[in-house]
């Protein structure tokens, strides 16, 4: 959202159209275009969100069966059944942000491969494992996927001791997941094999009356990042970062505060700004929240999941 402060009221410039024309820009179109593009082909995108740690890789395949989803995309991979037909793992990264990047298909080449890949399959269903909503929006978004159109947290299919266990599990051995047999971990990422866990589904029964357990095998993997602790980023680096961006896109800007919040889904950033007069508002100040908001972002890992911009006043 994009406001002006007046005195005691605060106005919300995203309602008047001549700020809002930004929307109506080439970009929206190749965006509807490409939803079009998967509309007609009848895909659709699910999604499993939950914090990290909680048992999303764990129970990935679970879903897929449910929902019959073809493929899946866990932290980097695109997964085909028990294959690993795409992408790089984040969980081979020696580094914590790195990892993050990974996940989120920082690097164009990363996501162009998956773009690839999934533009000239064929597929009807396909599941994106993420930390929060906007993370998978993201995910997405790089991927030129429609949004998920059915999004399921770890909640809704995982008791809270179970989730308990799965964190637990997390932070004391550092122990983490990925939905596909231990011999194609071997072969791709044989450093950082742990151990493997097998699942048994009971499948529907047969027109014969004979019921059959499905049997799924998962990796688990002890990446190089979870042996040396997570990376957090203080308040007051991040405002730093913010106060770096809004002067490296226009030193004309003065900052007059900044608030910062945290949360599961991601980082809340308001800053109070003021501008000089007769400043051309329009697509301008939105341009600024995009490049505070990809630059953070870009350089940290960390998700930004909304940038306030609120003009205090003008200048003279």
């Amino acid at each position: 959202m994009l406001y002006w402060h007046f005195g005691d009221s605060r106005i919300n410039l995203t309602a008047f159209p001549a700020v809002s024309m930004f929307f109506y820009d080439g970009g929206l179109m190749l965006k509807r275009l490409r939803s079009l593009f998967w509309l007609l082909r009848g895909v659709r995108v699910f999604a499993l969100v939950g914090e990290s740690g909680t048992g999303k890789s764990f129970r990935a395949k679970l879903v897929a069966q449910k929902f019959g989803i073809d493929m899946i995309i866990d932290d980097g991979l695109l997964i085909k059944g028990d294959a690993i037909i795409a992408g790089k793992s984040a969980k081979r990264e020696k580094l914590y942000m790195a990892a993050v990047k990974v996940a989120l298909f920082h690097e164009k080449a990363h996501r162009d491969e998956l773009a690839r890949y999934l533009q000239k399959s064929k597929w009807k269903k396909i599941l994106i494992l993420g930390t929060s909503e906007k993370m998978v929006k993201k995910i997405a978004e790089r991927l030129q996927l429609p949004y998920p159109a059915k999004i399921i947290k770890i909640e809704d299919i995982a008791s809270r001791e179970e989730i308990d266990d799965a964190i637990r599990s997390r932070k004391v051995e550092g122990k983490h997941v990925i939905p596909v047999p231990a011999i194609e971990i071997k072969r791709s990422y044989p450093r950082i094999f742990y151990d493997s866990v097998r699942v048994f589904l009971q499948r529907r029964v047969a027109p014969s009356g004979i019921t059959t357990p499905k049997l799924y095998e998962k990796s688990v993997v002890k990446p190089e990042f979870s042996k040396r602790g997570r990376v957090a980023i203080s308040e007051s680096a991040l405002s730093q970062m913010v106060i770096h961006c809004i002067d490296e896109f226009d030193d004309s800007i003065r900052i007059q505060k900044i608030s910062i919040r945290s949360d599961s889904q991601g980082y809340s950033l308001t800053v109070l700004i003021e501008v000089p007069f007769g400043s051309q508002l329009s697509g301008r100040i939105h341009g600024l929240q995009q490049y505070i908001i990809d630059n953070i972002e870009r350089f940290t890992g960390i998700l930004i999941e909304e940038v306030n911009l609120v003009i205090d006043r003008f200048s003279r």
